[in-house]
């Protein structure tokens, strides 16, 4: 199977054939992170691109996704061998009181689909577990919220990392039904994302990328 089949198929959404297309090219030869970033991650950029552009919704994104997923586990451990440099390290997770994931579990899809390094740290979320993250090693510390009563241990885990002597050395981002631009620039986050395919966008940005 050619890549660029496995670049349709997880465009859309076609798990199982995104599992067999990657075994297939593995067992023909073809490079894991010539897989990666010429089908996988580049099918993930186009159905991005497809939902700003209001081709695709959250359920298209969901399962292109899940069907990246599926092709990205089975390449994890050829990647472990070919030591591929990550595009960075990225500790996701609803922040504490909010038990909402829909949104947080897709963001997380879309940014190991784009090659970083994703830690996911589930939902009610502490700002002390957030803290951890960052001393471990993480870059940038996404959160979100869906309940504007939860909206405040954003605030309350910046002002953590920053007891922690950590804010100057991890980016923030924050997205969320409720969360606004306006929100983010209050509370001193670095960036805001109003959906998934931007978060992916905007934390390129954050690390240079």
């Amino acid at each position: 199977m050619e890549l660029k089949d496995i670049y349709e198929n997880v465009i859309n959404g076609q798990a199982p054939a995104v599992e067999a297309g990657v075994k297939a090219a593995l067992a023909s030869g073809v490079a894991a992170d010539a897989i990666l970033n010429q089908a996988l991650i580049a099918a993930m950029d186009e159905v991005g691109r497809r939902f700003e552009e209001g081709d695709f919704f959250v359920p298209e994104m969901l399962i292109a996704a899940r069907a990246m997923q599926a092709g990205l586990n089975h390449l994890k451990p050829y990647l472990a061998e070919s030591s591929i440099k990550s595009a960075g390290k990225v500790a996701i997770g609803t922040v504490k009181g909010d038990l909402h994931d829909i949104g947080k579990n897709l963001v997380a899809m879309m940014l190991e689909g784009a090659g970083f390094e994703v830690k996911d740290l589930g939902v009610d979320v502490s700002p002390e577990a957030f803290v951890k993250a960052a001393q471990e090693g993480a870059q940038v510390v996404g959160m979100s919220a869906l309940l504007t009563t939860t909206m405040s241990n954003m605030e309350k885990t910046i002002q953590a990392l920053k007891d922690a002597g950590l804010r100057e050395s991890v980016k923030v981002i924050i997205g969320g039904a409720p969360v606004t631009q306006d929100y983010a620039n209050r509370i001193g986050a670095d960036a805001f994302a109003p959906d998934a395919s931007s978060a992916t966008r905007t934390v390129r940005q954050l690390l240079g990328n």
